[in-house]
């Protein structure tokens, strides 16, 4: 299975004004393990993030490409590892197709693994997640983590559904690994 996976929210501390360096990265507690727990079951793990700090002149690509090095660190620390890491850099006003949340970046992780969208699940905190998830064709799950309360909160809409929805990345993963799934 390809598990697709938001960035900011469900790995790390969402913050309003944005990660703008390393430091600021803060792991959401329990994320790193889940993830290698998805490793070591021998699922394939890409994370697709809108990160539009770039686009609109908060931070230079470069900057972006360290804040991920951080993220690979604190991940491997826990015996973690990314498979793929997708981002758009896009400013919201001039979204691509490839902008959660439309479907692109969920579309190209399923290409360079060859998957189709029967085998692929999107864990994200935000409506936009669950938006390029139903697009694709994937499967969706929202974790309260994040803006994921507030999202569960103001209603998912019924051409979303169905959506699973869980605490953290802790209890999806409790889940997606669970012999009763099938």
């Amino acid at each position: 299975m390809l598990v697709m996976l938001d960035r900011d929210g469900v790995l790390n501390r969402d913050r309003p004004d944005h990660v703008k360096n390393p430091g600021e990265l803060v792991m959401i507690e329990g994320a790193a393990a889940a993830v290698a727990r998805l490793n070591a079951a021998g699922h394939k793990v890409a994370v697709v993030t809108n990160q539009s700090s770039v686009g609109q002149g908060m931070i230079p690509l470069e900057m972006l490409e360290r804040i991920h090095e951080r993220l690979r660190e604190e991940l491997a620390g826990a015996g973690a590892r990314i498979d793929l890491l997708l981002q758009c850099t896009d400013p919201p006003g001039a979204p691509s197709a490839r902008r959660k949340p439309a479907p692109g970046m969920l579309r190209e992780a399923m290409s360079h693994f060859r998957t189709g969208p029967d085998e692929a699940v999107m864990i994200g905190d935000a409506l936009r997640d669950l938006e390029a998830a139903a697009a694709a064709g994937v499967k969706r799950v929202l974790v309260r983590t994040g803006k994921g309360a507030l999202t569960q909160a103001q209603g998912i809409p019924g051409h979303i559904l169905p959506v699973s929805v869980y605490d953290d990345l802790t209890k999806a993963v409790d889940a997606l690994l669970s012999p009763s799934r099938n």
